[in-house]
């Protein structure tokens, strides 16, 4: 590691705590690509029998190591999705399932390097803001390192999400806003009281841990880049994390090309698919059911948008009735239960594949972020409610006639 470069003015500092010194921007941090490359190759990997995220300690922004969580992390299943492809024309198509992480989303790749970084660094309190996810996996991934977390969420967030931060210990500040407005008092509680804040982009090191799941997609395509990744899209974290993995791959003469990232957002919650459009990055109202994808204003927007301009990718909104939709295709049809804005990847695969945009022979991975148990009341939408019946064999002759349930 050797250092970091702002992603606003491209300043480069050896050392940075959070944010860019100069201009406030997101920082990214810098690697030896040069020295990397003796240590970070094909047969090192292929002999290293740690299948979780610190496989890749060697591409982790930690000097010194002095513990790490307890759960694993990482290596979640990728499956062929050969009858969601069928549907929708597609014949390689592939889903990342990393809601089978140990808070059940991809955030808790995020969570294990903030957690090992506070540890190296002498940090006894974590906090952040979030609608959730982010919030558990902090949590979860914490508790087994004796580390407090404090953690801000919106009024709103899930039941589900909210009885893991307790389940883990967390000081839980539920705020009488929005998301945004939790990150915001976030920041000031930074400041007042000195906890270590691994907010989604104003801490460098939440997108280090993201971009493992590319380095997880290079070896399980077995070194095949994939022609296009569809990912949802919130603050744009994941998006940029994604994209800085696969870069680093190329980068290390692993990869011998890179794929086209694509952003899935909320039709009112597509700050990112706006800005990478017209230029400008500007508020939207951030209203959606998909609670870890309903932002505001980006905090990783500039990253995200430049790493679909870089990947010659785009954008692609999808309403919440696709979600719910795509909700119950992913389950009924690939056995994965994805909570909405892991749904929300595949709403927006087929509003691509509709459009022409994706070919039927493209590598294309979909990475489900979370699963449906964070959020019991919106999978609840997408399906109904069961039948109800008294335990009477008449009943129940009389509903499998009107349901069909005894057709073979």
């Amino acid at each position: 590691m050797l250092g970091f470069r702002c992603f606003r003015c491209g300043l480069e500092t050896e050392r940075a705590e959070y944010v860019c010194p100069s201009c406030g921007g997101n920082l990214d941090v810098v690697w030896d690509y040069k020295a990397l490359r003796k240590k970070v190759t094909r047969k090192a990997l292929a002999e290293n029998k740690d299948w979780s995220v610190w496989r890749y300690k060697d591409l982790m922004p930690i000097r010194r190591w002095r513990g790490v969580p307890t759960a694993r992390v990482g290596w979640t299943p990728l499956y062929k999705a050969e009858r969601l492809g069928e549907a929708l024309g597609l014949s390689d198509l592939w889903l990342k399932d990393d809601g089978r992480n140990p808070s059940a989303s991809f955030k808790d790749r995020a969570g294990a390097v903030a957690a090992a970084k506070a540890l190296e660094l002498g940090e006894r309190i974590v906090t952040g803001a979030s609608t959730g996810n982010a919030a558990s996996s902090m949590a979860c991934l914490s508790a087994s390192l004796g580390l407090k977390t404090i953690i801000f969420v919106p009024e709103k967030a899930p039941a589900a999400k909210i009885a893991q931060l307790l389940m883990f210990g967390s000081s839980v500040i539920a705020v009488k806003g929005s998301y945004d407005q939790a990150f915001d008092l976030c920041l000031k509680a930074t400041e007042r009281f000195g906890w270590y804040n691994r907010n989604t982009g104003h801490n460098p090191f939440t997108r280090e841990g993201k971009k493992t799941c590319s380095f997880e997609l290079a070896e399980q395509l077995g070194w095949r880049c994939p022609d296009q990744v569809f990912v949802s899209v919130g603050d744009g974290n994941i998006l940029s994390g994604l994209w800085k993995g696969f870069k680093d791959f190329f980068a290390l003469g692993l990869l011998d090309r890179l794929p086209r990232m694509v952003a899935v957002q909320a039709r009112h919650s597509d700050a990112v698919k706006r800005a990478f459009e017209t230029g400008v990055l500007r508020p939207v109202s951030g209203e959606t059911l998909a609670d870890s994808i309903s932002v505001s204003l980006p905090r990783d927007g500039e990253a995200a948008v430049k790493a679909l301009k870089e990947s010659k990718g785009y954008a692609v909104s999808v309403t919440d009735e696709e979600i719910l939709a795509a909700m119950r295709e992913t389950a009924r049809r690939e056995s994965v239960f994805a909570e909405p804005a892991g749904a929300a990847s595949v709403a927006g695969l087929r509003k691509a594949a509709a459009k022409g945009l994706v070919k039927p022979s493209d590598k294309t991975v979909v990475v489900v972020t979370g699963n449906g148990l964070k959020d019991v009341a919106s999978a609840m939408k997408a399906v109904g409610k069961p039948h109800l019946i008294e335990p009477d064999i008449r009943e129940l002759e009389k509903l499998a006639a009107k349901e069909r349930l005894c057709r073979r």
